[in-house]
């Protein structure tokens, strides 16, 4: 057994953060599935970027969409592989009666300000999509908030990403309930799936020049640790059991960018770092397969969030602001995402043209 299967053991869901259609074609995946425990995936536009511009493997698909607009094709293409993925994680879909199994596809990241917007595209993307087993990533910006409400009343499941504290999650997690509340008001089904993305490694790079030595590493995690204690203690309030007596299913919390960035911490630092029960850890391809081969799963975090409150304070007397970082954090990745969606659409309008004229 190696330790990304025993990681798997300890309650935590191991997914990847990665898809190409050689990972497909190669049967890459599905290895993945069979040796490292690994029950779901997740993509972003720069995966996608490097997948379909960095291959050939695409070439004849854009060539037979040629004079397409770009986003069509890159949804065309990005869905054809998820639907792929879906397929390969469909068993574990529905022997874990829907809790596992997922795949997730971005709605555009230009829209991440706009609510009216991100709840049409959505709907329009899980309806295109046809996969049960799809989620929609929608982003917990103060606009993207009553969207995922919406959706979730309107039965879409959904991934919410960029967020970067307990305060964020925690905005998710009321927008989750308030969809199911109006569910069960109007007599509808409450299984509607949802997990919440934490962002982690993104802390650690922001205040990498501002620390003394012997804190790199440690901000992620503890951000980590105390949104899981918030988890926890939502999963315990009845506000929620509530929910989850008439038949709701959590909204679970998954760890992402969890690749390591700092070459002086171990490669697979923050996988160790955040085993916790009940969460989903989504990790790069090169992650996993480090931690499968040489990864230790360290001490699960404690239920109630308390792993974090000396790092915190350590921080503070750096001058490092949390809530303030957190706001920034979000901004500039919400900025990022849109910055990765214009390069990727320039990238595919540019090889489209290219394989049409050769």
């Amino acid at each position: 057994m190696n330790a990304a299967t025993r990681l798997h053991d300890t309650g935590q869901s191991i997914w990847l953060d990665n898809i190409t259609r050689a990972l497909l074609d190669s049967g890459t995946l599905a290895r993945f599935i069979a040796e490292n425990s690994v029950t779901g995936l997740t993509s972003n536009p720069t995966i996608f970027d490097k997948a379909i511009t960095g291959s050939s493997d695409y070439d004849d698909a854009m060539r037979a969409a040629a004079g397409r607009p770009a986003e069509d094709v890159f949804f065309d293409l990005a869905i054809d592989d998820l639907r792929r993925a879906a397929a390969l994680f469909r068993p574990l879909h529905e022997a874990t009666d829907g809790i596992d199994g997922w795949v997730s596809l971005e709605v555009s990241p230009r829209l991440a300000h706009d609510t009216a917007s991100t709840v049409a595209e959505a709907k329009r993307l899980h309806s295109r999509a046809d996969t049960p087993n799809l989620y929609i990533k929608v982003p917990g910006t103060p606009e993207g908030i009553p969207a995922i409400e919406d959706l979730i009343f309107s039965g879409i499941p959904v991934n919410v990403t960029l967020l970067f504290s307990p305060e964020h999650y925690l905005a998710a997690a009321a927008a989750y309930q308030r969809g199911l509340e109006r569910r069960k008001s109007a007599g509808l089904d409450l299984r509607v799936s949802s997990v919440a993305s934490l962002f982690i490694s993104r802390w650690d790079v922001a205040v990498a020049d501002k620390l003394a030595a012997g804190l790199s590493g440690q901000l992620g995690v503890a951000i980590g640790a105390q949104t899981y204690g918030a988890y926890r203690g939502l999963l315990a309030a009845p506000r929620w059991t509530a929910l989850e007596d008439a038949g709701a299913r959590p909204q679970r919390l998954l760890f992402a960018s969890t690749g390591t960035k700092d070459p002086l911490l171990p490669d697979t630092f923050y996988i160790s770092a955040l085993a916790a029960e009940h969460t989903i850890n989504t990790m790069p391809q090169n992650t996993l397969e480090a931690f499968a081969d040489h990864g230790a799963v360290g001490s699960l975090l404690s239920a109630d969030g308390t792993d974090a409150d000396a790092t915190f304070a350590r921080h503070a007397a750096a001058g490092i602001d949390i809530d303030a970082l957190a706001a920034q954090l979000q901004k500039d990745g919400a900025e990022s995402f849109v910055a990765s969606w214009a390069e990727l659409l320039e990238r595919v309008e540019l090889k489209s043209a290219t394989i049409s004229s050769g």
